[in-house]
């Protein structure tokens, strides 16, 4: 069992970079393939970011939407946060978890990391954190950098609305 449950935001992250990887060349009609100027930098947004309270101190998954509004792909290829020192992307298929190094973020597409699907988890958190409070977490771009992004701690029952509300 290598880690399924640190694998939730790692899984998000991983979905991010494995499109990126897959998808890379799909479209031959994108005329932004050169390396030039800035105008090869994605731009990334994470919105519904969000992690259920966890049951104890050994693990806890990560849930969100990262946007690509450009079109350039990049790749989640880590996760990093003050809760734990183990992160991992972890992708869903047939119904099995597995810790993959990076998620592809497609050109004008976005990676969800959602329950029962490809996600980020933490092993061995250094505390736990209770409803209400909100955990920091670093995800890592193959070609973005950094992004910080705060996940809301919510009931362990909570399952993210497809709708724009805050």
């Amino acid at each position: 069992m290598t880690a399924r449950t640190t694998r939730t935001l790692a899984a998000a992250v991983s979905l991010a970079a494995a499109l990126v990887i897959s998808g890379c060349s799909s479209s031959g009609s994108d005329s932004g393939s050169a390396s030039g100027d800035g105008a090869d930098k994605p731009k990334l947004t994470v919105s519904g970011a969000f992690m259920p309270e966890p049951v104890n101190d050994k693990m806890a998954g990560a849930f969100m939407v990262i946007k690509n509004d450009s079109k350039t792909a990049d790749k989640l290829t880590g996760v990093t946060s003050p809760l734990s020192d183990d992160l991992q992307i972890h992708e869903t298929k047939d119904q099995k978890m597995q810790q993959v190094p990076s998620k592809d973020v497609p050109a004008n597409g976005e990676l969800k990391l959602e329950r029962g699907g490809d996600h980020v988890m933490f092993m061995g958190l250094k505390s736990t954190p209770k409803v209400g409070e909100k955990v920091t977490v670093e995800l890592h771009f193959e070609k973005a950098g950094d992004v910080e992004v705060e996940l809301d701690v919510k009931e362990r029952t909570y399952t993210a609305q497809h709708s724009n509300a805050h």
